[in-house]
């Protein structure tokens, strides 16, 4: 998504993991929950109009992920370029999209990422000069979108486009590999077998090969992990039916079955 993962960023990104601060211990996710007010109904409607995934959740696992999105908006600070303000659906459905990202770690909610910035559409870089729809920055540790890219998304949610699916599943992928309290939740030997998966995957799209991915998803194995989210996500029986390895695989990674 012309998005800033290139190796500057893998660059900071080791820097990171050295001088970070190592946690084996994993909080209990409980205590998060206390204070936190019921989810507003109109807050509840935004979701079941936009979030598949909230909407075929049962009554009780929707109460959780209801808890989860507020407790993710919670954590982080929301921050408009170009807008008056954060709405609070602006904060509600890009938390849900990260938490029905994390949904299988309930003690994973991108604790690196403090920020998140929002512009009304594409947005000019001044590290790379390039015009992006989202990126995600580990070393100033935040993800930024464009609203109108993010809710095209949303609307649009069987084509195996979505920006905020893309966006949050490089931030998963880096806060998987940075020194906190969230480090290291997948697992390791889950994980090799997927890179060996997606580079096989990834020589396809390079040779113009038949696939159901984007050719974007060729540019790197960071670019092919986030194009693989949103379709497993968005188009998850046509991704079982062309490669069902790869597809288990990532069920696997992210602890979900979709």
């Amino acid at each position: 998504m012309n998005d800033t993962t290139g190796p500057f960023f893998l660059f900071i990104l080791a820097l990171l993991i050295v001088f970070g601060i190592s946690s084996s211990s994993k909080i209990n996710l409980g205590f998060r929950y206390i204070g936190l007010p019921p989810m507003r109904r109109e807050y509840k409607d935004i979701l079941r109009s936009y979030c598949r995934f909230y909407r075929e959740l049962s009554a009780e696992k929707k109460s959780e992920f209801e808890k989860r999105v507020q407790y993710f908006i919670k954590s982080k600070i929301f921050i408009p370029r170009g807008f008056d303000q954060v709405t609070g659906e602006m904060k509600v459905l890009i938390s849900a999209t990260a938490i029905q990202l994390t949904y299988g770690f309930p003690n994973v909610y991108l604790k690196h990422f403090k920020r998140i910035l929002i512009y009304p559409d594409n947005y000019y870089s001044t590290i790379n000069k390039l015009y992006h729809q989202g990126e995600v920055n580990p070393l100033n540790k935040i993800i930024v979108l464009s609203w109108k890219s993010f809710m095209r998304g949303m609307i649009e949610d069987q084509d195996g486009v979505n920006l905020g699916l893309h966006e949050m599943a490089h931030a998963i992928r880096l806060e998987n590999m940075i020194r906190n309290s969230e480090y290291n939740f997948f697992d390791q030997s889950v994980l090799a077998h997927w890179e060996e998966l997606a580079r096989e995957e990834i020589q396809k799209l390079q040779s113009d090969s038949l696939s159901i991915f984007r050719k974007y998803g060729g540019t790197s194995e960071e670019e092919f992990f986030a194009v693989a989210v949103e379709n497993y996500f968005e188009r998850p029986d046509l991704f079982k039916q062309y490669h069902p390895s790869l597809f288990d695989t990532l069920s696997k990674l992210l602890n979900q079955n979709v």
